[in-house]
């Protein structure tokens, strides 16, 4: 194989490996001493049930990717923070959050799947009171149980989470494994990668003929 064939095929594949070393959890599940950490920050909360809660969801850790589904009801009066000011509107104080959690999340190989604004409400609601008026839905794939830690006990995270409550009248946030995920960048980079390889390694053939 000519060097010219070899780095068109050779470099997307270091690029890919790198790629997928890094957006895949190849860590395992979270340690006994990083749930114990987990649980003093918890408690400390003083919160039980929600330190419950949270022990119970990072002790079950696989290791695995996961999406966390999120229903967001916008207040219509949020209420006058310091970095937003008086007057600003609910997503001016979710903006300010996500500020935090985009560059965070993007660190860790965590991303929005998807967002959307409702266009209508709720057509099918079944043992949930309040639950027929919602102004957007999203879904936010993390790496790992371990990554949504880290990024949620960063002290910035902490400092911004109150922005995020305050632009809320009701919110909905649970995680589900993913079993069908068609737009995974890991398959969408290889495919595109292989049909770049592809068509450099057609067009030097040409020119060698």
């Amino acid at each position: 194989m000519s060097r010219a064939r070899l780095a068109v095929w050779g470099l997307p594949a270091i690029l890919y490996a790198a790629f997928w070393l890094w957006y895949t959890p190849i860590l395992g599940p979270l340690t006994s001493e990083e749930i114990d950490e987990i649980v003093e920050s918890a408690l400390a909360g003083g919160d039980d049930g929600a330190a419950a809660r949270i022990l119970r969801f990072f002790e079950e850790d696989d290791g695995r990717s996961f999406v966390m589904v999120n229903l967001l009801d916008m207040a219509d009066s949020p209420p006058a923070l310091p970095a937003t000011g008086p007057g600003a509107d609910a997503s001016a104080l979710l903006d300010h959050y996500m500020e935090y959690m985009y560059p965070a999340l993007f660190a860790r190989a965590s991303h929005p799947v998807f967002v959307g604004r409702a266009i209508f409400e709720s057509v099918d609601v079944v043992g949930i009171d309040g639950a027929e008026r919602w102004d957007t839905g999203a879904l936010m794939r993390y790496r790992s149980r371990r990554d949504l830690w880290k990024i949620a006990s960063h002290p910035s995270f902490t400092d911004r989470h109150d922005y995020k409550i305050a632009a809320l009248d009701k919110t909905i946030a649970f995680p589900v494994a993913p079993q069908l995920l068609p737009g995974d960048p890991r398959l969408i980079l290889a495919l595109a990668l292989l049909a770049l390889a592809g068509v450099l390694d057609a067009l030097f053939a040409r020119r060698r003929s």
